[in-house]
């Protein structure tokens, strides 16, 4: 020997050598000291050879080359070698994990490996990975491996479901990553006395170390998904897909059809709400009321069901929530299959259900919706199915109704003025017209109504008709009350003073029964009084007969306040309401306006051929001989030809109103009549 040191003890030798954690002889003798790791196996299966000498003794010397040899070099590694330090590691891991070589051949596999497959993982090696899992079965994921193989990409993770030996499947999620590159065991740097070492002649080349393939059994986890999905998606009580899995299924479906030729590309739904379910929750408990709805559910899907024979699959049946459910019927042929399924639903319904003994009837609503896919959404079908319910709740209920586009376009056009009326207010797009009030004794002008008009940048000049009754529902009739009765007044105060020489006319302003409720009229009514200084018996207030018939409490005490303050107080619409003349003699009511009916029926009579029936004059002319003996003037609305006006004149009529005087008009020609004295046609 001539180097004059003893080697390294494996201990010493293993802190000092390189990455692998043994020199290349060490790592060369290692599997002769009674560790042989598969994976150092050529990949014939041939056996590794041993060198002579069966472990190195920490006390002798090293073995001194025979002349002419060159340095003592170990054969270079298998692809994928474990290094016997992490050997122990590879085989004890809980994690089923097997190396690649470059073809994606097994070079070794760990028993976890082999256990989760039911197959000896000796078994393994030599067996392409392909084999055991499907890693080619979609293109993206067969490119991502290639890549993984040839080391362009840094890791693959997927998710499979593999076979097991005894026939069970499980799911897995598998990994592939390439190992850290190292150089050959050739060139790597021997330990030196004192850390010194020399390189490797082409600078240290480094070598394909093979790819980790890791394997997890994700099966309990996917399993828990899936119960946890089951109860996302589904209704505990009905144990129907619910109203998020119903969505779902509709964005598929519009979207299916949509792209499908083969398809109609038609979609329905039906859209149902139980009639009086809320009292068998009320009365009986929502026990017996899930119960209920679970005996619903069995039904509907029954008539799903059936109506799937010949059609191919069926339909949808969902529970939206509450007492509602939906059926979605995808490639639908026309508005009748929808026609046929929603009488299906109601006859199905119909039959009394046997629950805890009792039996319980319920009806069912139904709207019907059947489009094109295309140009569709979820959200406008079922808008639309909503929209369709609640027409058949107001027709009537135990129907099903079909979606109209005209009547629909009517709501949304109704719904526009609601979302825009109070603005409206405040913007200042209302205007005044006023309709002469004229006696019809001399035809001179008595007073006039103010009639409200909206100017709606959209829908254009707009009658009272289609906006009051709006108004009186979201509230917004309180502010707009306001308005209206402060510029009534104070065009009649400056008709007023523009006219002094002329009897002075009253104005004729309507008064809705919330604007009593929800302000306090009677103080408004003097503050506009006083602001425009207009004396209280030139003002009217006008309330509807089903207003001010039956009023009591707040209503009753500030028509009175009205009354004593001098305004006058009239009821509009005279004779179509609850017509109780009793309250005539303890309401504080200064004129009745008898409605226009009555007044039309006499044009009926004008011209015909055999005498008319005195019927309707009789009418009128008893109610207003009553009104007089009550101290009340009576004015007839809708009076349009002279027969009608001479009659009215013949039986007392104090005033009348109508177009033979003259249409709504604008205040400059309500100036021009004060000046002429009279009305006559329009």
């Amino acid at each position: 020997m001539t180097g004059g040191s003893s080697a390294p003890s494996p201990a010493s030798g293993s802190a000092s050598a390189p990455a692998s954690g043994l020199t290349p002889t060490a790592q060369s003798a290692a599997p002769c000291a009674g560790f042989t790791p598969p994976a150092v196996r050529p990949a014939s299966g041939t056996p590794a050879s041993c060198t002579s000498g069966a472990a190195l003794d920490p006390g002798s010397a090293p073995r001194t080359p025979p002349a002419g040899e060159g340095p003592e070099t170990a054969p270079a590694p298998l692809p994928g070698a474990v290094d016997p330090p992490f050997r122990s590691a590879f085989d004890a891991a809980p994690l089923a994990m097997a190396v690649l070589d470059d073809r994606g051949v097994v070079v070794s596999a760990n028993d976890t490996f082999g256990a989760l497959l039911g197959t000896p993982a000796g078994d393994l090696t030599g067996r392409p990975a392909t084999e055991l899992v499907d890693l080619t079965s979609d293109g993206r994921t067969r490119r991502a491996y290639g890549e993984v193989l040839r080391g362009r990409q840094s890791r693959l993770r997927c998710t499979r479901r593999l076979k097991h030996a005894d026939g069970r499947s499980l799911w897995v999620q598998v990994t592939l990553a390439p190992l850290p590159p190292e150089r050959p065991a050739a060139h790597r740097r021997r330990a030196q006395p004192h850390g010194t070492g020399t390189a490797s002649p082409d600078g240290g080349a480094r070598r394909f170390p093979g790819v980790l393939l890791s394997v997890a059994d994700v099966s309990a986890r996917r399993e828990l998904q899936a119960r946890l999905r089951h109860a996302r998606l589904h209704d505990p009580v009905t144990r129907l897909p619910n109203r998020t899995m119903f969505l779902e299924r509709l964005a598929q479906a519009l979207e299916a059809e949509s792209a499908a030729s083969g398809t109609s590309g038609r979609i329905g739904l039906c859209h149902l709400d139980l009639d009086g379910f809320k009292a068998v929750n009320d009365t009986l408990g929502h026990r017996t009321g899930d119960r209920l709805l679970a005996a619903v559910a069995r039904r509907l899907t029954g008539c799903a069901d059936r109506a799937a024979c010949g059609r191919g699959g069926a339909p949808l049946v969902a529970r939206l929530g509450g007492d509602e459910f939906a059926l979605l019927v995808e490639g639908s042929t026309g508005t009748e299959q929808l026609a046929d399924l929603a009488e299906s639903v109601l006859t199905a319904l119909q039959e009394p259900f046997e629950i805890d003994g009792r039996k319980l009837s319920v009806s069912a609503s139904i709207g019907v919706v059947e489009r094109q896919a295309a140009g569709t959404t979820a959200t406008a079908l079922m808008q639309a199915a909503d929209t369709t319910l609640y027409w058949a709740k107001a027709d009537g209920r135990a129907r099903w109704t079909l979606f109209d586009p005209e009547r629909n376009a009517h709501l949304m056009a109704r719904q526009a003025l609601v979302s825009t009326l109070r603005p409206a207010v405040e913007r200042g797009e209302f205007t005044l017209e006023y309709q002469p009030l004229v006696g019809l004794a001399d035809g001179r002008l008595r007073g006039v109504e103010a009639l409200v008009r909206w100017r709606h940048p959209q829908f254009g000049v707009l009658a009272p008709n289609r906006f009051i009754a709006l108004a009186e529902e979201d509230g917004s009739i309180v502010p707009l009350g306001r308005w209206v009765l402060a510029t009534a007044c104070r065009q009649a105060r400056d008709w007023q003073l523009a006219h002094p020489d002329e009897p002075p006319i009253f104005v004729s302003v309507n008064v809705a029964v919330r604007q009593v409720w929800d302000s306090d009229l009677v103080a408004d009514v003097a503050e506009v009084l006083t602001r425009t200084q207009l004396p209280p018996g030139l003002l009217q207030l006008e309330l509807t007969e089903s207003a001010v018939m039956g009023s009591a409490g707040r209503p009753l005490e500030a028509l009175r306040a009205l009354s004593d303050m001098g305004v006058r107080i009239a009821i509009d619409d005279f004779g179509t309401g609850y017509s109780n003349l009793a309250y005539l003699s303890r309401l504080p009511v200064s004129a009745l306006k008898l409605d226009g009916s009555f007044v039309r029926g006499f044009q009926r009579l004008a011209g015909a051929a055999q005498p008319p029936s005195p019927a309707d004059e009789v009418i009128v002319e008893a109610m207003i001989q009553l009104a007089h003996r009550l101290g009340l003037t009576v004015t007839a609305e809708c009076v349009e030809t002279d027969d009608q006006a001479s009659r009215l004149r013949r039986i007392g009529c104090d005033t009348g109103q109508g177009w033979l005087y003259s249409r709504p008009v604008s205040p400059d020609r309500i100036s021009e009549l004060l000046g002429g004295h009279a009305c006559g046609r329009r």
